[in-house]
């Protein structure tokens, strides 16, 4: 099945009409969204969650909301910005139990974009 740029959105949880108001065009938004693929905050918060070093960490995932932000990518916005709170306010262990729902929404979006991805190229 061919999948189309809003049918992505509406899999991972985004705001299609948001972003389109925001970057007027589809071909902009389909540029920034493949680029998303390339961004390495999450894998960076990921690993810097892992080494406990919760400065780099809260950098990372402060980057990717904005991304998430730009890009009206709403679920994963929410769960980032949750993480995001919980870091700024100096309380780890928050952080730690809600990396499986930011995991989860982020993983949900990569995917859905690669299968956008691969259905232009059938």
């Amino acid at each position: 099945m061919i999948m189309n740029l809003k049918d992505c959105y509406t899999k991972f949880g985004g705001d299609f009409d948001e972003v389109l108001g925001r970057l007027r065009r589809e071909q902009t938004v389909q540029k920034f969204v493949y680029k998303f693929l390339d961004d390495k905050s999450f894998l960076l918060f990921e690993a810097s969650m892992e080494d406990k070093n919760y400065e780099e960490a809260l950098r990372a995932v402060h980057t990717l909301k904005g991304v998430c932000q730009n890009l009206s990518f709403t679920r994963l916005f929410k769960s980032s910005s949750l993480v995001t709170k919980a870091l700024k306010e100096n309380d780890w262990n928050k952080a730690v139990d809600m990396m499986p729902q930011l995991s989860k929404d982020y993983y949900e979006t990569i995917n859905a974009i690669e299968e956008l991805n691969n259905s232009k190229e059938e």
